[in-house]
This record gives structure tokens, sequence and C-alpha cells, in this order.
């Protein structure tokens, strides 16, 4: 019964759009558009094709372009990341993101800020690290949320609360998008605080010579004394040693690692054992999280661009 109510045609006779149900107006539209592009099956055919081919040719030029010249390509893909999504919610009238992007980017700003200024205050980069690690955990635990969330709506659980599924799966996405979308963001913009922040304190040059001496029990990110050594516990924060036996605040050196996508010791440049540094089970999904992010970062940076694309020659050759 409910199939053939789908396919029943709507009959607008002495009402307006406006006095139709939901599920009519849903109907209603339905037949409008397939009344409109009746006939159109080879106009559809090319359009999927243009689609597919701009897909496939913009994923090979922005992989050549990432290859060649990364330091301009993660530029203009972080202004891609800050500035698309602000664009489509400025179009809709979505205010809580654009409330929320306002508040993000006026403290990361300000964070950013400080790490860019010289000469460069000691206790900076602690303060740098620790936002950026605070976002990332945060961006974390919100996608999980989201996963939950839509697993719950999945066994059927939104019925305990008389809910609808569409509000608990609409909660769901929201969760999951703003979790991937902050994380990702404030991931990139880590990582160039994290190479502005290591020239500016002279521990090392582009050339990978270091500049400065490190002393003994300092931090060789921070540059502050070390509280505890690397085989006591401490209350706050441990203390981590490299294979090159540089040591570092637990903060300063996971910022630097996850959040920084930095593999590398701050100091002399030596290769980082991730998975020595990180033995608790419980820190490997936040390694598998961050190549989720990259992932991420072309699907909202740069898939907007290619369909804006593709739309403007459907329109020169006619297409609907």
């Amino acid at each position: 019964m409910d199939g053939l109510e789908i396919h029943k045609p709507v009959e607008l006779g002495n009402r307006t759009i406006d006095e139709l149900t939901m599920e009519e107006k849903v109907r209603f539209e339905h037949q409008r558009m397939h009344k409109i592009h009746k006939g159109h099956e080879k106009m559809h055919l090319e359009m999927v094709l243009i689609l597919i081919v701009s897909l496939i040719i913009a994923q090979v030029l922005l992989i050549e372009w990432k290859r060649r010249h990364y330091r301009s390509y993660s530029i203009v893909t972080l202004l891609g990341m800050w500035l698309v999504p602000l664009g489509i919610c400025l179009k809709h009238h979505w205010w809580r993101f654009i409330f929320i992007w306002l508040v993000f980017s006026c403290i990361t700003g300000l964070i950013f800020r400080q790490a860019m200024q010289k000469p460069i205050s000691p206790s900076i980069p602690r303060l740098v690290y620790k936002w950026f690690l605070l976002l990332y955990k945060l961006s974390y635990v919100l996608g999980i949320i989201g996963y939950l969330i839509m697993m719950a709506t999945f066994f059927g659980l939104n019925l305990i609360t008389k809910t609808k599924s569409e509000v608990w799966m609409d909660t769901a996405i929201t969760f999951i998008f703003y979790g991937l979308y902050y994380g990702v963001l404030g991931r990139d913009i880590s990582e160039i605080c994290a190479d502005k922040m290591a020239l500016q304190i002279g521990y090392y040059s582009p050339q990978g010579i270091p500049t400065k001496n490190l002393d003994p029990n300092v931090c060789a990110i921070c540059g502050n004394r070390l509280l505890v050594s690397t085989d006591e516990e401490g209350v706050i924060e441990n203390t981590y040693q490299l294979s090159c036996q540089h040591v570092f605040h637990e903060f300063c050196i996971r910022g630097w690692c996850i959040v920084g996508k930095k593999q590398t010791c701050p100091y002399c440049k030596e290769k980082v054992d991730l998975k020595k540094m990180f033995s608790n089970p419980w820190e490997k999904p936040h390694m598998l999280f961050g190549q989720l992010l990259d992932w991420l970062r072309w699907l909202v940076a740069w898939q907007p661009v290619v369909l804006f694309i593709v739309q403007g020659i459907n329109y020169i050759l006619g297409l609907e």
C-alpha cells in the first residue's frame, strides 16, 4: 500500500503547494522534475560522463601539483578548507556553523599570531601545541559521538525516545561533520605553526643544520625545563626521550608528531619511531583518524570547486 502511495500522482485541485503535506510536497516535486527531464536520457548521460572525466582530470592535476609544489598546494588547500564551507553556509543561512566558525577563527587566529611573532617567547610553543592538541582531541570525540548516534539509529534506539530516525541521523551527521572539518582545518594550521616556530626558536635551519645548542634537562621544542625524568611518572605529563637521546615534554612532542604531522626530531631531524613512542593501544586509532582527516581535505576543499567547474561546462554546452 505504501509503495502505491509513493507512485500515486499528486493533484493540486483547488489547493496551493503550501497546503500540501510534507510527503505530498516531496512527491509533487519528484513528478515535476520527472516531467521536466523526460526524454533527456542522452543529455543526462553526457552530464555524467563530463562529471566523471572532470573528477579524474582534477585528481591527476591535484596530485601533480602536490608532488611538484607542495607548499603552494597546501596554502591554497587550507584557504579552500577555511573559506568554501563558509561561503556555502552564508548562501543557505546556516547561522550555527557561521557562529562556530567565527569563534574558531578568532581563537586560532590569535594562537597563529603568537606563533608567528619574532622573537618568539619560550612559553609560546607549548601554548600553541596544547591548543591544537585540544582541538584535535575535541574533533576526535565529536566524530566518535556522531558515529555512536548513527549506529544507535540503525539499531532503532531512537524509538525509545519516540524520536524520528531523521532527527537522530541529522544530529549524527552534524557531529561527524564538525569533528572532521575542524580536525582537518586545525591539523593544517598546526603544521604551519610547527614549521615557523622551529625556525624561529633556532634549533634548525631549512637546510637541517642546528643553529643553537640545547642545554641539558631542557625540552628541545619549547625550551623550558623538564620537571620529571624519562623514567618517572609525571603528575601532569611525562617526559619522552627519542632514539637520538633528545628529551621533550609530553604535550610538546605529541603535538609535534601527531598534530603537526612531524615524524622527525625537532632538534636534529632524526626519524621518530611513532610505534615505540605510542605503545598504548588506545593511541593507535588517533593515527588512523589522522589519515581520515587527510582524505577529507580533498572532499571539502576541492570537490565543491570541481562541481562548480562541471556546472559551468554544462551551462556552456547547454546541458541542464
